[in-house]
């Protein structure tokens, strides 16, 4: 028999492997290449019975190891963990082998999507936000601070907490309330329009308003202003117990919570001399519409629906995608409003409804997006050929990222579903 012939005896895990010498000797270095030596049955666990030599490792990722030696091309089994076989290779002395084109796809294709479609732990963040307040401030100080913080954010964690929750809930409600309280009051305040002679048709609109105008009952502004009192403090406590301020002054919410502050101060001084600021009372019952964004702090009292979570986590990763899908759209506003608009100006259309290039774009606007209203509707053969251009290109532009939408909330959805499976069954080490 000839040395290059000699076979070795594997025992990996308890399943017995019988290969040439030759087989193991493709890899120079490794640690099988080194059980072909003379001095192995010495360095290695060999049964000198048996001659065999036992490693204690898994057997499945082995059977791809010596499959490596035999074909001089890495391959590995469906749903294999990339760090399980990264560490098996490692084992062998084979920490650099490339992985075969079909496998290397499959695995960087899972690696992607775990990493993609992971998903903070929030209930963690926000413990771990607490944990690092107390470490960064000193012990009297940083202990009412994570205390105060906690109070907020995490309604459940005393009987404190609860409380000042439900106080918090009734001034959010309270000042929506108000809000629609006030919008009603103005409807008896707007300025009425009338024709100056209805016969003439060249007669021109003359605004006739009430003696009082936009005067609102002064408790309402009084109720408002005990609501903003309240959330001012409220904003106060909540930045100077933040851990991290930055991002408490980047996140929206907070960002509605400091513009709501302002209206009710603004208004006051102005409520006898309402005449001449009716233009900025009006913006500034614009700006109150902020107050609603406060009801979705409720969310906090309830556990987070499962769809909002994975809704939250898909928009904000196909952000990049929305943005180009909006381009396009802003796009085709500009091309087919552009085009219909100069048709009519070309064909000098007497009953054109397109009185300038901005109800044309509006025009674009509203059949892309196949809403419809039939305010506005091209005239002329050339003009209609456009709008049914316009139609078409607004289908598939809203039908194409369809399908990308439904791949990553599956993706996010399953991602969701393992991490609440996970945390079922986290079972407690007894202290």
């Amino acid at each position: 028999m000839k040395p290059m012939e000699e076979k070795i005896f594997l025992n990996i895990g308890g399943l017995r492997y019988e290969t040439y010498a030759s087989t193991l000797q493709a890899f120079p270095g490794t640690k099988l290449c080194r059980l072909t030596e003379p001095q192995a049955a010495a360095t290695f666990d060999c049964d000198p019975d048996t001659q065999e030599f036992f490693f204690d490792r898994s057997s499945c990722l082995f059977e791809d190891v010596l499959n490596y030696y035999r074909t001089k091309q890495l391959h590995c089994p469906d749903l294999t963990c990339k760090s399980a076989l990264d560490e098996e290779l490692a084992f062998w002395g084979l920490s650099n082998a490339p992985l075969a084109p079909c496998c290397w796809q499959k695995l960087t294709i899972a690696e992607r999507q775990k990493e993609e479609y992971g998903i903070r732990e929030e209930e963690q963040e926000v413990a771990g936000l607490l944990d690092q307040a107390g470490r960064n401030q000193s012990a009297g100080r940083g202990r009412w601070r994570t205390r105060i913080w906690a109070m907020f954010e995490k309604p459940f964690s005393s009987l404190s907490a609860k409380g000042l929750a439900a106080v918090c809930l009734l001034f959010n409600i309270g000042i929506c309330c108000l809000f629609i309280a006030k919008a009603f009051e103005d409807t008896h305040f707007l300025p009425v329009y009338i024709l100056e002679n209805q016969t003439n048709p060249t007669s021109v609109l003359r605004t006739e308003a009430h003696g009082f105008f936009y005067v609102k009952p002064l408790f309402l502004l009084h109720s408002e202003l005990f609501c903003v009192l309240w959330f001012m403090l409220e904003f106060l406590l909540r930045l100077l117990s933040c851990p991290k301020k930055k991002e408490f002054l980047q996140s929206p919410l907070n960002v509605a919570d400091f513009l709501c502050l302002f209206p009710v101060y603004i208004e006051l001084p102005l409520h006898w001399h309402p005449a001449s600021h009716r233009r900025l009372l009006f913006w500034l019952d614009f700006l109150r519409a902020s107050y609603f964004f406060k009801l979705l702090k409720v969310l906090k009292l309830v556990e987070t629906p499962l769809m909002l979570r994975v809704l939250s986590y898909t928009s904000r990763a196909l952000l990049r995608e929305i943005v180009t899908l909006l381009l396009v759209l802003l796009f085709e506003i500009l091309f087919f409003g552009s085009l219909c608009y100069f048709v009519d100006v070309i064909e000098d259309n007497a009953d054109t409804q397109f009185g300038d290039i901005g109800s044309a774009f509006w025009w674009a606007l509203v059949t892309l997006t196949t809403v419809g209203y039939g305010d506005i509707v091209p005239i002329s053969l050339v003009g209609r050929m456009i709008g049914a251009c316009a139609a078409l290109c607004g289908v598939l532009t809203i039908i194409i990222p369809i399908p990308f939408f439904c791949i990553k909330f599956q993706g996010y959805y399953d991602a969701v579903m393992v991490k609440e499976k996970r945390k079922r069954q986290t079972v407690p080490l007894p202290s």
